[in-house]
């Protein structure tokens, strides 16, 4: 009896990184592995159990045979159980239930919902014992493990040749494939059934782990998927969660689980507020006497970047200023901006100070090399001294700095885009995009903010408030974070109300970036709103513990995720959709 060597991830995959890193089921196991297998040759060595453990001993790794890899859930599995499996991440996963094999597969049923299928005749797929999940590429090795953990079945290379004729020829296998050349965008999948099989074929492997999504979720709610063909895609680029972890502490585990939750609703953007003027939660080598405690270690962000790459899910830095700076400053009081009187002006950095400005380039600098994403944010909202009624009397010595390098008639507004300017300089050193609030952007300043930069448009209730409506004819790509519908501000303070999924899903589009009012159609497309993100935000921090914040966002974050993939009004009411929500999302 031979025995197939254990797979080993692929060395450029961040899951097979994070499985090495972590031990991982597949070199943990290898011992009792074996001790199974003999044991079960010894003790059971009937023609039944040979035949039941055929697909699994007949030939090894890398040649079209199936490779539990998961120690003695594979043996639960050959008795026709369906185990709860380890994922290359570590992560444990119950597998759906089989259901009725007899009874008719609904159309597939999923959040967000998919935005084509087409019924055909023939044999749905289900998920089935013994069957495999089959990579067409080593790119998609990843993905296969992780969908037979989930599902409770096998996975395998498949190298081609006369070898692996008979791999994927099983009701309820799944082969997963890589065509470079469809169209649809990176995103974009389809799902072929038939013969109580299914294909997904995307042209990344973002697009393929969209389909085993997909997959995933219609086992979960009707058991498997008709036979037919799924085609599906996202409306927006940007889909997303921001979580400010200055104002509280939430630990690397509850980030680590919503980026689970995220990445199950295809939501592909994870912005972390890192500072603010309660607190620095993010370690820092460059300046560690700004850091809070508690905080998160470079380590655990290594770790939630890792998990976040293995779900497809940026994830974007925000060091917020000049505004929003307390923490910073509670550290570096000389540079506090402060008032005729010698008042110092809570959480502003005086931007007339060139101190002020290394400081926080040494932060940019530092997070822009650890976060490996394309985005940096760079704040700019509520800075203080812009909200007076007369910044220019308020602040003489800011207005006289704005005057000395900017000419007559410069104004604090021009010298607070200029620090941004610059500050954005610093960012795209670093080959980075740049984000900023839209209160941020000033208008009739000397001095224009960086085209390039795209606005994270949340309020039109702040000092020089401009109409997003505005933004958009002037060129300007925006990002919705309207604060109607996507701020769940903890503590409810300022008018705030937790918001609920129940608007989101029958008020709020895209299109809604301020108040209830859309902005006309001509200017609401994809390639002017990008997208939107759902945000937490922790101004009184106690009000709720991190498990309530949680299950309040829980239902939000569904709607968004549906509104975002799909511009058309969904067709199920609040109430089936919720239930499909709670249905969908499996294991607890």
């Amino acid at each position: 009896m031979r025995f197939p060597p254990l797979p080993r991830p692929p060395r450029r995959s961040p899951a097979g990184r994070h499985a090495r890193r972590a031990g991982g089921p597949l070199r943990a196991l290898r011992g009792p592995r074996r001790a199974l297998y003999w044991a079960l040759a010894t003790v059971l060595a009937t023609a039944a159990v040979l035949l039941a453990l055929r697909p699994v001993l007949d030939a090894g790794d890398g040649d079209g045979t199936p490779d539990r890899g998961v120690g003695a859930a594979a043996h639960r599995t050959a008795q026709g159980q369906a185990p709860a499996t380890p994922t290359p991440g570590g992560e444990d996963f119950p597998a759906p239930p089989r259901g009725d094999r007899g009874k008719p597969l609904p159309d597939p049923r999923t959040v967000p919902a998919v935005r084509s299928y087409e019924r055909a005749g023939g044999t749905g797929w289900r998920p089935a014992d013994r069957a495999v999940v089959i990579a067409e590429d080593d790119g998609l090795t990843d993905e296969s493990m992780r969908l037979a953990a989930e599902l409770g079945m096998l996975y395998a290379k498949d190298p081609g040749g006369d070898r692996s004729a008979d791999l994927g020829q099983r009701g309820g296998d799944i082969r997963l494939r890589l065509d470079p050349g469809r169209a649809g965008g990176p995103e974009a999948y389809r799902i072929d059934v038939a013969d109580g099989r299914a294909t997904v074929t995307a042209a990344t492997d973002t697009g393929v782990f969209y389909g085993t999504r997909t997959l995933l979720q219609a086992a979960r709610s009707g058991g498997g998927v008709p036979p037919g063909r799924i085609d599906d895609r996202p409306d927006r680029r940007q889909r997303g969660f921001m979580v400010d972890i200055a104002r509280k502490h939430f630990s690397a585990a509850w980030l680590s689980d919503r980026l689970r939750e995220m990445a199950d609703l295809k939501l592909n953007q994870l912005h972390l507020h890192l500072s603010d003027d309660q607190a620095f939660r993010i370690e820092s080598d460059s300046h560690p006497e700004v850091v809070s405690d508690p905080h998160l270690t470079k380590a655990q962000v290594k770790d939630i970047l890792g998990l976040a790459a293995d779900l497809h899910v940026t994830v974007i830095p925000e060091i917020d200023s000049p505004g929003h700076l307390g923490a910073v400053l509670d550290a570096h009081p000389d540079l506090q901006l402060k008032t005729p009187e010698g008042s110092p002006v809570e959480g502003a950095i005086d931007i007339s100070e060139p101190r002020a400005a290394r400081i926080v380039d040494d932060l940019l600098t530092e997070y822009a090399e650890l976060f490996p994403g394309p985005y940096v944010h760079i704040g700019g909202d509520e800075y203080v001294a812009l909200m007076a009624s007369d910044p220019e009397a308020r602040y003489p010595h800011l207005a006289a700095a704005a005057r000395e390098r900017f000419g007559a008639g410069a104004v604090v507004a021009d010298l607070n885009a200029a620090w941004l300017n610059e500050r954005a300089d610093t960012v795209r050193k670093h080959g980075k995009k740049v984000k900023a609030w839209n209160d941020g952007f000033i208008p009739g300043v000397k001095v224009r903010p960086d085209r390039d930069r795209e606005v994270e448009y949340w309020t039109g209730k702040e000092a020089f408030a401009r109409d997003p409506q505005t933004f958009l004819e002037d060129g300007w790509r925006l990002v919705n974070l309207n604060d109607e519908y996507l701020y769940y501000v903890l503590g409810e303070p300022n008018d705030f109300t937790y918001p609920t999924g129940k608007r989101i899903y029958e008020e709020w589009t895209p299109a809604v970036l301020r108040g209830t009012r859309p902005v006309p159609a001509r200017l609401a497309g994809p390639g002017k709103v990008l997208g939107a993100r759902f945000a937490v935000w922790g101004d009184r921090a106690e009000a709720q513990t991190p498990e309530q914040v949680a299950k309040g966002v829980r239902l939000p974050l569904a709607a968004l995720a549906q509104k975002v993939w799909d511009p058309r009004k969904p067709r199920p009411g609040w109430g089936e959709f919720a239930a499909l929500a709670g249905t969908v999302r499996g294991g607890g």
